[in-house]
């Protein structure tokens, strides 16, 4: 039996504020802050994440890493060097480790200017102290962090636009110190860890199929063209988007274009032990990536201010948003 996880937090840019929620059990619909942080003045926001305890806040801007205590005050910051007056086509990521010990900070120099290749880089999250530093050999656009929900082990994946998608992981070995892994592939894009850990599910990054991989080795377990779906590969394509809605079942999202040129979407529900299809899953979104599986059999999507609303597929106690599992194939 997997233990139950601690209440996830997750954080909204709203308003040019930092909107912290916490994702307990039994909360669902629209979800109000816990807390809201106030960048520092003149600062834009690039992407953020905030301590389990509410207590910090970390996030990063186009030429630095800050953290801010909740009341505002400056805990440290580190700037990325030399400053950088370009303003699109890099977006610099951050992660907290597990135990809130370390900071990841992904860092697109090439695309900045600062160089001919990117950084990922650890600092000490109670000092800013930079505990380890990895030169890439990536021209990152920006980088999405998974935090792996049992060994702490930390997965990157770049984007290099049209040059496709790496996909690293971060481990602090015995010795204490961090170890950096390099996926051989070019051509496929993360996009989820099972709540388990135990595998993870990624892309392709042309869209032509979904595939399943053991962690933490990556041998590939299953993968599923767009043909297993029932459309036809020459109109549709696999999403970069999707995940685990629960330890054994993943939304997979695919789209196209009808005859009218409009663009659609659906969300299929794969059973990864078997690697068969199992359904549909019917949401009310707006585009293709605002469904965000949390792994409990939950989900989220936005509300038009911009605040997280969660649903689930099971019946609750409350008065509270639900939404049906049609289970129909293609």
């Amino acid at each position: 039996m997997i233990p139950e996880p601690p209440p996830k937090v997750i954080t909204r840019l709203r308003d040019g504020r930092i909107h912290a929620y916490v994702v307990g059990s039994d909360v669902y619909g629209t979800l109000e802050p816990a807390v809201v942080f106030q960048p520092r003045d003149g600062e834009e926001v690039m992407a953020s994440v905030v301590r389990r305890d509410l207590e910090r806040v970390v996030y990063t801007t186009l030429n630095g890493v800050v953290c801010l205590t909740r009341d505002g005050d400056l805990v440290w910051a580190s700037d990325f060097e030399p400053h950088s007056d370009v303003r699109h086509g890099h977006r610099p990521g951050c992660a907290l480790s597990p135990d809130g010990r370390t900071v990841w900070v992904y860092r697109p120099d090439a695309m900045a200017g600062r160089g001919d290749g990117d950084q990922w880089v650890v600092h000490d999250a109670d000092t800013g102290a930079v505990v380890a530093r990895r030169e890439l050999e990536t021209v990152g656009h920006g980088a999405f962090h998974h935090v792996h929900p049992v060994d702490g082990s930390i997965y990157l994946d770049i984007g290099e636009g049209q040059d496709g998608s790496v996909i690293l992981r971060g481990t602090v070995g015995a010795d204490g110190e961090p170890e950096f892994v390099t996926y051989p592939w070019q051509d496929r894009c993360l996009i989820d860890l099972a709540p388990s850990g135990r595998q993870f599910m990624t892309v392709d990054h042309e869209q032509a199929d979904v595939a399943f991989h053991r962690h933490p080795d990556g041998d590939v377990l299953f993968t599923l063209p767009v043909e297993a779906f029932g459309y036809d590969p020459e109109e549709s394509f696999v999403e970069w988007s999707g995940g685990y809605l629960t330890e054994d079942t993943a939304v997979v999202t695919l789209g196209g274009e009808g005859q009218d040129e409009e663009e659609w979407f659906r969300h299929h529900l794969v059973d990864v032990r078997t690697g068969t299809l199992s359904g549909e899953l019917t949401v009310e979104a707006g585009n293709p990536y605002e469904l965000v599986p949390l792994g409990d059999g939950s989900w989220l999507t936005g509300d038009p201010d911009g605040a997280p609303v969660r649903w689930s597929s099971a019946p609750q106690s409350s008065a509270l948003p639900t939404s049906p599992c049609e289970r129909r194939q293609p």
